[in-house]
């Protein structure tokens, strides 16, 4: 379980292709401080440490999650947002998150507010009923609030600490972006339609 306050960003050094998975290699901060087995999200995705080396962590992507989330359209020098699995001796800052992927999202504008920035993304329809008004949502493995919501659209506001200190910085129009909605929407829905 994660919370969605991210803890540092990391940079993709290496891509390794084997079979219908792949692996990826990443520089940080907190190689230092990761330990093998150690579950730590990435951009979101909750994967498994399985090697540390010289300030890197490896960690591997199976098929389903490369078909589910962006993590097949990593690139090497790609920046992502890292969060270690929460410790349950202290606040909960963010929203329950899970770091299981529930579909991707495409960023449609980016708007600088003089001083914020707020972000506008499009996902499809069929996860209409798992976004309300100012619900929290992960994006990336950035716990937000989403507003001015739609049937397939949401919008986020960033303030300047969240936009320096996660990859919102580098987030173009048109990148792809991993969404996880809120667990308890899921919950719901799920009760909803085996009445």
């Amino acid at each position: 379980m994660f919370t969605g306050i991210i803890e540092s960003t990391g940079t993709i050094k290496e891509i390794i292709s084997t079979g219908t998975n792949k692996s990826f290699w990443v520089s940080s901060p907190l190689a230092g401080d990761l330990k093998i087995d150690q579950s730590l999200s990435q951009k979101g995705v909750c994967l498994t440490i399985e090697e540390i080396k010289d300030g890197m962590h490896r960690v591997t992507a199976i098929e389903e999650m490369l078909v589910k989330t962006n993590l097949g359209s990593w690139q090497i020098n790609d920046i992502i947002n890292l969060e270690r699995c929460m410790q349950m001796n202290g606040r909960l800052d963010g929203h329950i998150v899970q770091g299981h992927v529930d579909c991707t999202a495409k960023c449609i504008s980016i708007v600088e507010k003089a001083g914020s920035w707020e972000f506008s993304f499009v996902f499809p329809d069929k996860f209409a009923a798992l976004v309300i008004e100012k619900v929290s949502v992960c994006v990336n493995g950035i716990s937000l609030t989403a507003f001015n919501v739609s049937n397939n659209s949401f919008t986020v506001a960033i303030v300047p600490y969240t936009f320096e200190h996660t990859n919102m910085s580098s987030l173009k129009q048109d990148d792809i972006v991993n969404i996880e909605w809120d667990m308890i929407g899921k919950y719901v829905e799920r009760m909803m339609k085996i009445k």
